[in-house]
């Protein structure tokens, strides 16, 4: 690294003697901080980074620390620097008389705008505050008072990502400038600052706005699971149309290794449409069906029992395991904020009086959701017990899945039927016709009176 620094040196140092004389100065920056021989000119345009606190021993930065006449930095020639990036526009000699008032121009106005935040932030910042269109002492008291009448969630996720960072606070912090001169991202953030702990507590607003729809979502889920549990569990059709499965399946496989069972898996079910018949035709379902609909009609509906089927079908267990959890941290995170706004004094008074009403309610509500989610899980192992499978290798997704299927798949093969029964029917009725028909001519040939010969003779005549 030495070596390279030093050829740079070398190549600045020959670079220098073809270039002609500057009527400035010039100054080395180095890496670490300026000298204070050589001011910062603020008519450059700033740099914008946000520097390191400290510099970390074996990092690149405490390295830039220490260097000799061999390794320190090139010097800069500060008048070709303000030449090529002033910020001020370049005032033109001979177009001084085309001034109006020596008024300043709309862009020279921009420029005294101290911008201290990176500037691609500043921007999505600015464009945020346009769309939240309260003054920023109401967002404020809006934030503090948790109030949703004026902040939707969409509003308060957004002022989340846009709370200033560490560094940008303390950047602000240092600015000692006039705070109007400030763009309107570093005035953002300086309200913003006033606030204790500002991130944590938007994100505590956040929570108590979506907590109701998400505790009402979360239960709706819940039951549906455990109506579905119940409802094939007490469903005596079901379990009727399972018995009649299994002595169809016992009488297929009788005399073999797969006869005499007293039980078959669940996803037995989805093989009875894989059986078909030697016609091909039709499966062992349309046979089911068949034998159903002639003697035990009253079972081919049994689907009605199991209403919730379907909605439980498209829940995952784990997806509430984790929104319940969720739920938990949440209001962990707000009695924390509740614990630490106690020592903010008056700022956080109103905060701590509203988060305090929405604890009592919200704790209550999750003591109920806590133990639905317990009785649920329990139905779930119950539907998998019922039906002989072991809940860790059957869980209760695929229960329902299976069911699901059998379901569609029985619903089908049972319209499959009627309509071909439809079909045979009218076929019947079209031989019928065509049988009557053919017999038609030879009837009314025999019901002919027949004729005398002489009449006969006559009617030529």
């Amino acid at each position: 690294m030495v070596l390279l620094v030093h050829c740079l040196v070398k190549h600045n140092e020959l670079l220098h003697r073809h270039l002609p004389p500057q009527g400035r100065g010039r100054v080395s920056p180095g890496f670490g901080p300026p000298s204070p021989a050589t001011p910062r000119r603020s008519s450059l345009k700033p740099l914008h980074w946000i520097k390191v606190t400290r510099a970390v021993k074996g990092s690149l930065w405490a390295e830039a620390q220490i260097y000799d006449e061999a390794t320190k930095p090139p010097e800069f020639d500060m008048s070709e620097l303000e030449s090529l990036f002033s910020a001020a526009m370049p005032t033109s000699v001979h177009g001084s008389s085309e001034r109006s008032g020596g008024g300043r121009t709309a862009r020279g106005a921009k420029s005294d705008r101290v911008h201290l935040i990176d500037l691609r932030r500043a921007n999505n910042c600015e464009i945020m505050l346009t769309k939240v269109k309260i003054p920023l002492p109401d967002v404020l008291s809006a934030v503090l008072a948790l109030d949703d009448t004026v902040l939707d969630v969409d509003q308060v996720d957004n002022l989340i990502k846009f709370c200033p960072t560490k560094e940008e606070m303390d950047l602000l912090t240092g600015y000692s400038g006039e705070k109007e001169n400030l763009g309107k991202c570093e005035q953002f953030f300086l309200e913003i600052m006033k606030v204790p702990r500002v991130e944590s507590k938007l994100r505590v607003f956040s929570f108590k706005i979506q907590f109701r729809s998400q505790v009402s979502d979360l239960r709706t889920s819940l039951n549906i699971v455990k109506d579905a549990s119940e409802e094939v569990r007490q469903s005596f059709k079901l379990r009727r149309i399972m018995q009649t499965i299994l002595s169809l399946g016992n009488a297929m496989n009788q005399g073999t290794a797969r006869g005499s069972a007293i039980g078959f898996r669940l996803d037995s079910l989805l093989k009875l449409s894989d059986t078909r018949a030697r016609n091909n035709k039709m499966t062992l379902m349309h046979y089911l069906c068949k034998v159903l609909a002639e003697k035990l009609p009253g079972l081919l509906d049994f689907y009605k029992d199991l209403a919730h089927l379907e909605a439980a079908s498209k829940i995952q267990l784990k997806i509430l395991a984790e929104e319940m959890q969720a739920v938990s941290k949440g209001i962990e995170k707000v009695q924390q904020e509740l614990t630490a706004s106690e020592n903010d004094g008056p700022v956080s008074e109103v905060f701590r009086k509203t988060i305090k009403r929405f604890l009592v309610d919200a704790e209550a509500d999750v003591r109920s959701l806590t133990s639905l989610y317990s009785d649920v899980g329990r139905n779930a192992d119950a539907l998998a017990l019922y039906f002989g499978e072991d809940p860790a290798r059957c869980p209760f997704e695929q229960v329902v899945s299976t069911l699901l299927n059998f379901v569609n798949t029985f619903r089908r093969a049972y319209e499959e039927n009627v309509k071909q029964a439809e079909i045979e029917r009218k076929k019947a009725l079209k031989e019928a016709e065509k049988e009557r028909v053919k017999l038609s001519p030879m009837k009314t040939e025999t019901k002919r009176p027949l004729l005398s010969p002489i009449k006969k003779i006559l009617e030529k005549e």
